[in-house]
């Protein structure tokens, strides 16, 4: 009886020592998404990228994660273009019918000045899409569009 009662005791006396110690509330995946979404429509590209790196820690195969994180790359102030070759390459390995990562590398390689890649994206959204009416597909092909008229 007083090994039970000593247990309990002990028990007891664990329990309460618990309660004091503080619960770290950790993001969830989505909950990170979603404030990486919020910070690019702030243009906050740091936010942007520590978020989805965080995400990519957890899941390395998330390709919106990867998607994300290319955009904040290139769209920062100065633009990581090889960072975000890769991270949008690694997004279109996880998911080749990913339509904004087509997009958005269509648009890097507008930027690195190799319409000719863009190109092969613009095809590869209009076979996904099924037609040229997708928002990526009329975006790119509008990108793709003015960079030719600029750049003759």
């Amino acid at each position: 009886m007083m090994k039970k009662l000593c247990l309990l005791l002990l028990l007891c006396a664990g329990l309460s020592q618990a309660a004091d110690v503080p619960v770290m509330n950790v993001p969830t995946v989505n909950q990170r998404m979603k404030a990486a979404r919020e910070a690019v429509a702030k243009s906050d590209w740091r936010v942007v990228k520590h978020e989805t790196q965080r995400v990519i820690a957890d899941e390395p195969g998330n390709a919106d994660a990867h998607n994300l994180l290319a955009f904040a790359y290139r769209k920062q102030e100065r633009p990581d273009l090889a960072r975000a070759f890769e991270h949008y390459k690694v997004a279109l390995q996880l998911n080749p019918q990913h339509k904004g990562a087509h997009e958005y590398i269509g648009e890097a390689y507008l930027m690195d000045r190799r319409p000719d890649m863009a190109e092969q994206h613009l095809v590869a959204l209009e076979r996904i899409c099924g037609n040229r009416q997708c928002e990526e597909y009329v975006d790119l092909a509008q990108a793709l569009a003015a960079y030719r008229k600029a750049n003759p």
